[in-house]
C-alpha cells in the first residue's frame, strides 16, 4: 500500500533510528559473520557501510520502512496479487512499463515482479534468460537506467504497487568485471570464485554434487586454457559460481543488494538459494552456512531498509522448504516459492486424479500459519516432474513411465489431451524431461482456437478459470504470469532466432499480444471472458475474511478421486472450495445439508447436491 506517513525522521533521529536497529540485531550478526569468516576487520566494514547505505536511502523509502515495521507482515494482505513479467516483452522498456501502469492497475496487481533487468552479455544465448549477470549495478542499456527504474518505483508506491526483482546470488556472468580480472591472472578476483587445476578435486564434485543441466551443460567446472586452471560453472559455463568462503564476496553482494534496495525495491528474489555454499565432500546443496547467509541478508535488511520482503527461490517440497523460513526467533526469508505443489497441480490435470495433490495440500496445511508461500501455475521457467514418486508408486505410478505420460500428454500426444507445449531439456538416454508452455496453451485455449471448436473452447476457459480459483483459494500470495489475463497462448516465433531457438522455455515468454486487451471490452470474447473471471474473483478474495493468512486450512477426502475440496474457516465463516479435476460432469454431496452462499454467483440457497461440470468448481461459503 502506498505510505500516507509525510514527516521524514530529523537527521538526528534517523542515526538513531539505525543505531537502534543495528543494536537489536549487532551481536547476532557479528556472531554469525565471525563463524564463517572470522575476520572483525571485514564485519566493522560491512557495520560501516550499512549505514552509510541507510544514510543515502531516499527519505520516500525510509517512511516507507517505517510504515511497513508498524503494519507487520503487510506482504501477507489478501488484497495482494502479484504479477511476473518481461519489461522488453510486455511494454519494451522500464519507461514503457510506467506508461502502463494504468493497465497494471486495472489487473488489481498490487506486486509487480518485473524479470531480470540487470546488465548481462549482448549475446542472448550466453545471458541465460538474464540470469547471467555482468553488473549488478546497470540495467541492461536496451531497457532503460538505473533512474528511470527508481522513477517507476516511485510512481509504483504511489500506486499502492510494490516492485519485486531477481537477485542472482550464486554466481556472475563471465563478462563481470570480476570475471574479467580474474581471467586475467589477478589473485584478488581469482578468490571472488573456484579456481582449480587438481582433477581429482574436480572427479570430487563430480562425483558428489548433481548436476543441474545433465543435458545441456554437463559438468561442474569449465576449463580455461588461458589460465591452465577449471573455474567451477554449476550452471552454465558462462556462469561462474562465487566463492561465499571468501568475505570479500559476501560483503560486496550485500552492498549490491542494499543498492538495490535504495532504487526501491520492495520485494528481493534470492535466486538458487540452496546452492550458495560449497563444501568439498558434501553435495553442495542446502548447507548450514546458507541459512547463515540467509539469516545475514535478513538482519541487514532489518537494520538497513527493513520494509523489503527476502522471497527464496528453493525448488523442493515444501517441508524440505520450510527451513528456509528459519525461526519464529531467527527468522530467514519472509516469502518461498511454492514449487512442488505447482508441478503437482499439472500433475493433477494430466492424471484427473487429486491424491498426491492433496496429500502435497495437507503437508502445507500443516506447516506454521506464518510461513507465507508464493502460490502460481506457471512462471518463467520450465516445470520439472520433480514428484513425490515414492507415494506414486504406491499408487502403480513408476517414475520414468509417468514422466513419459507427463511430457506426451501435455505435448497433446495422448488420447483426450487438449495441451500444447514443447519439452526442454529432453534427455534421449534417460527419457527424462521438463515442459514449457503458457497456461492457456496448457488448458487447450490454443487447440480449441486452432481448430474452431466453441465447445472445446468453452471447456478450455473452464479449465483456466478453475485453475485460478484453486490458486486463489491456497493460502499465500498468488501470482499470474503476464498474459495469462488475456489467455496468451505459445510464441513458437522464437525458432527463428538463433539466439533462443535452441531454448524452449522461449515458447511461454512471448511478446504480450496488447492487440488482446482490446477485446477485454467485447462481450462474448475470450479475453473478456477470462478478464472478468479473473476480476471477479480477485474481489472476493479482497473481500472475505475466510481468505485472510492466517485462516483455518484443511482438505476434505473426498471419495470421487478427481474432486479436491479445500476447506478455509475464518470466525464463523467457513468456505467450502470444491474442484472437478475431471472432463465428465460430477454430483457433489455436502457433508450436511445446510444454507450456503455461492461466492461467485451470489445466489444463497439450502443445498445438499451440487451439479459440476468438467474442469469447473464451487466457492460455498457457510
Amino acid at each position: 500500500m502506498a505510505t500516507n506517513i509525510k514527516a521524514s525522521p530529523a537527521p538526528a533521529a534517523a542515526k538513531s533510528l539505525f543505531a537502534q536497529r543495528l543494536a537489536r540485531h549487532h551481536d547476532e550478526l557479528r556472531w554469525l559473520y565471525m563463524e564463517l569468516y572470522d575476520n572483525g576487520d571485514m564485519f566493522a566494514e560491512l557495520t560501516q557501510t550499512m549505514q552509510d547505505f541507510y544514510d543515502d536511502r531516499p527519505d520516500e523509502l525510509k517512511r516507507l520502512d517505517v510504515e511497513r515495521e508498524a503494519q507487520g507482515a503487510w506482504y501477507r494482505s489478501r488484497d495482494m496479487l502479484g504479477m511476473q513479467m518481461y519489461i522488453d516483452n510486455f511494454a519494451g522498456t522500464i519507461k514503457g512499463v510506467e506508461q502502463k501502469l494504468p493497465y497494471i492497475e486495472r489487473c488489481n496487481v498490487s506486486y509487480l515482479h518485473l524479470m531480470p533487468f540487470l546488465d548481462t552479455p549482448a549475446d542472448k544465448s550466453r545471458s541465460d534468460g538474464g540470469y547471467a549477470v555482468s553488473d549488478f549495478r546497470r540495467v541492461k542499456p536496451e531497457l532503460g537506467t538505473m533512474d528511470d527504474l527508481a522513477h517507476l518505483a516511485h510512481e509504483c508506491h504511489e500506486r499502492g504497487i510494490s516492485l519485486c526483482m531477481d537477485f542472482v546470488m550464486n554466481h556472475t556472468s563471465d563478462e563481470h568485471e570480476w570475471a574479467r580480472r580474474a581471467r586475467d591472472g589477478e589473485g584478488e578476483y581469482m578468490s571472488r570464485y573456484f579456481f582449480c587445476d587438481n582433477q581429482e578435486i574436480i572427479d570430487r564434485y563430480t562425483r558428489d554434487v548433481p548436476q543441474v543441466f545433465p543435458t545441456t551443460a554437463p559438468g561442474h567446472f569449465t576449463y580455461l586454457p588461458e589460465l591452465g586452471q577449471s573455474v567451477m560453472t554449476q550452471f552454465y559455463p558462462y556462469q561462474w559460481d562465487l566463492n561465499y568462503r571468501n568475505p570479500r564476496v559476501f560483503n560486496e553482494m550485500m552492498y549490491n543488494f542494499l543498492y538495490l534496495a535504495n532504487q526501491g525495491m520492495d520485494i528481493i528474489r534470492i535466486d538458487a538459494v540452496p546452492y550458495i555454499w560449497k563444501q568439498l565432500g558434501t553435495n553442495c546443496r542446502n548447507l548450514p552456512q546458507v541459512h547463515n547467509i540467509v539469516r545475514m541478508m535478513r538482519m541487514i535488511g532489518e537494520i538497513v531498509c527493513p520494509g523489503i520482503v527476502l522471497l527464496g527461490e528453493v525448488v523442493m517440497e515444501p517441508d524440505k522448504v520450510a527451513p528456509y523460513f528459519g525461526t519464529v526467533e531467527k527468522p530467514e526469508c519472509h516469502m518461498l516459492y511454492n514449487v512442488t505443489t505447482m508441478a503437482t497441480t499439472w500433475n493433477t490435470v494430466a492424471t484427473r486424479d487429486v491424491r498426491l495433490l492433496r496429500r502435497q495440500m495437507d503437508v502445507v496445511c500443516g506447516l506454521p500459519k506464518e510461513y507465507t508461500f508464493l502460490n502460481y501455475l506457471r512462471c518463467h521457467d520450465d516445470i520439472g516432474w520433480g514428484l513425490d514418486y515414492g507415494t506414486l508408486s504406491t499408487w502403480g505410478m513408476q517414475e520414468v513411465p509417468h514422466k513419459a505420460y507427463l511430457n506426451e500428454y501435455f505435448q497433446g500426444r495422448t488420447p483426450g489431451s487438449v495441451s500444447r507445449g514443447e519439452l526442454y531439456n529432453a534427455d534421449p538416454v534417460t527419457g527424462d524431461a521438463r515442459f514449457c508452455a503458457t497456461t492457456a496453451s496448457m488448458c487447450g485455449i490454443e487447440a480449441a482456437g486452432f481448430e474452431g471448436d466453441d465447445d472445446a473452447m468453452d471447456v478450455a476457459i473452464r479449465k483456466d478459470i478453475m485453475l485460478h480459483a484453486y490458486m486463489f483459494t491456497q493460502s499465500g500470495l498468488p501470482i499470474i504470469y503476464s498474459g495469462d489475463e488475456v489467455c496468451q497462448v505459445n510464441d513458437y516465433t522464437y525458432k527463428d532466432d538463433p539466439e533462443r531457438a535452441e531454448d524452449s522455455r522461449y515458447i511461454h515468454r512471448g511478446a504480450f499480444p496488447w492487440e488482446l486487451t482490446d477485446n477485454i471490452e467485447r462481450p462474448g470474447t475470450v479475453q473478456q471472458r477470462m478478464f472478468d473471471a479473473l476480476e471477479l474473483l480477485e474481489g472476493i478474495r479482497r473481500d472475505e475474511a475466510v481468505f485472510d493468512a492466517d485462516a483455518d486450512v484443511s482438505t476434505k477426502h473426498y471419495s470421487d478421486p478427481s474432486i479436491l475440496w479445500i476447506i478455509r474457516r475464518k470466525g464463523d465463516q467457513e468456505l467450502h472450495a470444491v474442484f472437478n479435476f475431471s472432463d465428465n460432469p460430477r454430483l457433489v454431496w455436502m457433508p450436511e445439508k445446510d444454507t450456503y452462499t455461492n461466492l461467485v454467483t451470489g445466489k444463497t440457497s439450502p443445498v445438499k447436491t451440487f451439479e459440476m461440470p468438467s474442469w469447473d468448481f464451487v466457492w460455498l461459503m457457510r
